[in-house]
């Protein structure tokens, strides 16, 4: 990693690393098509690719046969790969990333193609969806989902914005559970691990009614120790751990046939992590304190207290009725809730300069209604869907140190508190029609219109406080306490966001296609605004991709796709100086920015022999901002592109993995690994001072299963190099252009350039017990 400025790197290190070229892989498997064509048609016949269903364009297609961008991860690979959270999966896609965010391991920051959502934010809107079973997932709290009971996981990476609509401009991730089989089943996995880690997880289901009537469930108890711990903190027997894990997860579900033509599934879902705040790494010394920057980037300090608390849950109805052979209708209802209460520490000392104790709480209801229609030349997809939110919460910015400095007051804190409350409805349609054996089209279009009003009440107060009574021990919140409203606003914004196609079916193994497509995510108010100030509109993306789905002989899949993207009126938060007020957070919210991104994705996958499977995918990306506009006093609007940085978007993205699957007298033993490389990506988006330098991650794996198919036990190794990479950060210095090198110490009087990172190498092994 790498901390700089404008000009210069400052205290950079990096690592002398084995970069795989999946170029070279993916020509010399061209050439190993050409080879395996002289094979004979018995063995091809028994050495075949697996053919992979997908939901991408909301109804079950071969991925060979969708003209989009997406990459489908099925239950046989997860858990063979012995991958365990959704954030895992960013190895498997090209110019993907999703990472656990800042603060909590339960929250996401995802990023497709530079398109993304940095801030957790009540009232910001996320740049990818995220979607459990087709239900909607508004707000990144909660959306790091654990796996369980899960079919497949799939991503969809550019604006899909006819068949999935606003928020998705970046791209998609479907998290798709298991139907039941309707027989009774009954699994528990027992896992244990690098730092003492303990998980449980059982699965089961059990006919209520032969043929018609099923429960199911599934339970996850996963605990274990920090990587880290809290040095030092202000608070009695608050010290502990950081980085551990202790969540617990529930789901049941009905699944209801009264025929054939008719199926019904009610899904419950529910999480609880009660898992410490995560707290971050010093990367500077404190000018504050005496404490040292700590010897491991897991470690910190805190004047905060540890506990932290995600806590989420989710009810939907899900009916299907296939009408006759050419039409079926879909209804989606769901309602989710998420709370939260945290603890962020953002300077990370034992002395209160910079404490941010937060509560977030969202709400949300949706409902999509699906009527599809399919005959021999043409489908079509179309519906109608209606999404309504509640998402509010308060922060309270501690900066006592900075008010006995600056007012000779025992204690000061900026406290901001509101809701952001919105309506959305669309109408949309998507149809394929084919013009001869060969060529075929794609049309689609969406209607959005959405509502929104917010309330934010913004104000200083000359005293230490907390969002509630007992948030540390002894602590009784003032009644009556409130901040003055500084914004109570509503607004509405309506889009139109086409699709459109050309797909050339060359013949049964090789298709070709081209799209234009747009998406939008949704405009907003400024959950921190210090003044009356009118929403941001909605920032629009326009793409256009030229792609290849091909199969040779079934043993070798390439995949592939040109893309091209114009990220318009982009959402951003300047921080205005107030000369007066050294403790005002003074920020603007406003469509600024402009950015665009030319890029490549290919995926490969060859079934090299019975035994042996050979994977890789290859993401190239060139991301940049073109216009960012601020304003100087007494000069006007000013470009500073120069200045921002496209963050969380490595250039280069690529992963290279093998299976081998030994079948022996006492059971199939499956070996697995993978090297999934990442180029160096910026942290900051403006005046970026953080830079993670290219690293990889080798992980490996051996899985048995018994003839039987009752017992597994799985081995499994990751980042077995024990690579340190930053996953987030807060930044609040800015760079002394008198003095290169150095920095002008930011909010609360301290060098505040915190790093949060990802996870060391482990080690676990699992036990498995199917009936």
């Amino acid at each position: 990693m790498a901390y700089n400025n404008n000009s210069d790197a400052q205290h950079k290190f990096s690592r002398t690393l084995l970069k795989p070229s999946l170029v070279a892989l993916a020509i010399s498997s061209c050439f190993a098509a050409s080879a395996l064509a002289q094979e004979t048609a018995k063995e091809q016949d028994d050495v075949k690719l697996e053919r992979i269903e997908v939901t991408a364009r909301r109804t079950v297609e071969n991925l060979q046969q969708v003209p989009v961008a997406v990459t489908s991860i099925g239950a046989a690979d997860i858990a063979e790969r012995g991958i365990s959270t959704v954030v895992e999966i960013q190895q498997f896609s090209p110019n993907t990333t999703l990472q656990q965010s800042r603060g909590t391991n339960s929250t996401l920051t995802a990023f497709i193609r530079g398109v993304g959502q940095e801030d957790p934010l009540w009232g910001y809107e996320p740049g990818v969806g995220i979607y459990i079973d087709d239900v909607y997932v508004a707000r990144p709290q909660g959306a790091v989902l654990d796996i369980l009971n899960v079919e497949r996981i799939e991503v969809l990476r550019g604006p899909q914005g006819t068949l999935y609509g606003k928020n998705t401009i970046g791209g998609a991730v479907k998290y798709v559970t298991k139907e039941m089989s309707g027989d009774t089943e009954f699994a528990v996995n027992l896992t244990a691990g690098s730092y003492k880690q303990g998980d449980v997880k059982l699965t089961g289901q059990i006919p209520l009614i032969d043929n018609q009537l099923y429960f199911g469930f599934g339970y996850a108890n996963l605990q274990r120790d920090g990587y880290g711990n809290f040095l030092t903190s202000a608070l009695p027997g608050q010290d502990g751990e950081n980085y551990n894990k202790d969540l617990q997860a529930y789901r049941m579900t009905l699944e209801y046939r009264p025929s054939d033509a008719l199926f019904f599934r009610l899904n419950y879902d529910k999480t609880e992590d009660s898992s410490n705040s995560k707290g971050g790494y010093r990367l500077l010394p404190s000018l504050l304190t005496d404490a040292p920057v700590p010897d491991s980037v897991y470690d910190s300090y805190t004047s905060l207290p540890t506990w932290n608390k995600v806590e989420t849950d989710g009810l939907s109805l899900t009916v299907n009725w296939n009408i006759n052979d050419n039409w079926t209708f879909k209804s989606i209802t769901s309602q989710r809730e998420s709370y939260s209460p945290t603890n962020i520490d953002f300077d990370n000392t034992s002395i209160r300069i910079f404490d941010v104790p937060a509560i977030y709480d969202d709400e949300q209801f949706t409902q999509e209604f699906q009527l599809n229609y399919q005959t021999d030349g043409f489908k079509m997809v179309s519906g109608a869907y209606y999404y309504t939110a509640d998402s509010c919460g308060v922060f309270d910015a501690i900066l006592e140190e900075l008010g006995k400095n600056a007012f000779g007051t025992p204690g000061l804190t900026r406290e901001v508190s509101g809701c952001s409350n919105g309506d959305s409805t669309a109408l949309y349609a998507q149809g394929s029609y084919d013009i001869d054996d060969k060529w075929s089209v794609t049309a689609g279009l969406r209607y959005t219109k959405d509502e929104k009003d917010a309330v934010v009440r913004n104000g200083l107060i000359f005293a230490t406080v907390y969002p509630e009574s007992g948030w540390i021990p002894g602590y009784v919140r003032p009644d009556g306490l409130t901040t003055p409203v500084v914004l109570d606003d509503s607004a509405s914004w309506s889009k139109v966001t086409p699709k459109l196609g050309v797909e050339y079916q060359h013949s049964d193994d090789l298709m070709l296609f081209a799209s234009y497509s747009q998406g939008f995510k949704s405009g907003t108010f400024n959950p921190r605004a210090t003044v009356a100030e009118p929403a941001a509109d909605p920032e629009d993306v326009n793409s256009f991709e030229i792609g290849m789905k091909s199969d040779w002989n079934d043993r070798l899949r390439i995949n592939a796709t040109l893309f091209m993207l114009d990220h318009k009126d982009r959402q951003y938060i300047a921080v205005i100086p107030d000369e007066n007020d050294a403790s005002a957070l003074n920020q603007r919210l406003g469509n600024v920015g402009r950015s665009e991104a030319t890029g490549l994705e290919l995926e490969l996958t060859w079934k090299a022999s019975r035994e042996l499977e050979i994977y890789a995918n290859l993401g190239l990306i060139d991301a940049s901002f073109e216009e960012a506009i601020t304003f100087v006093p007494g000069t006007g609007a000013v470009d500073i592109s120069e200045r921002f940085s496209v963050t969380n978007t490595p250039e280069t993205t690529a992963n290279v993995g093998f299976s081998y699957n030994m079948l022996t007298d006492f059971g199939d033993v499956i070996i697995n690994g993978n090297y999934n490389y990442r180029s160096s990506y910026s942290l900051v988006e403006l005046d970026n001072l953080l830079t993670q330098d290219s690293y990889g991650l080798l992980n490996l794996g051996v899985t048995w299963f018994s003839n039987d198919g009752h017992w597994s036990i799985a081995l499994h190794g990751k980042n077995l190099t024990d690579e340190e990479y930053l996953v987030g950060n807060y930044a609040f210095i800015a760079p002394d252009p008198a003095n290169p090198g150095q920095y002008i110490p930011g909010l609360g009087g301290d060098n505040t350039l915190i790093g949060y990172y990802g996870a060391p190498r482990t080690v676990s092994l699992s036990v498995g017990y199917r009936f």
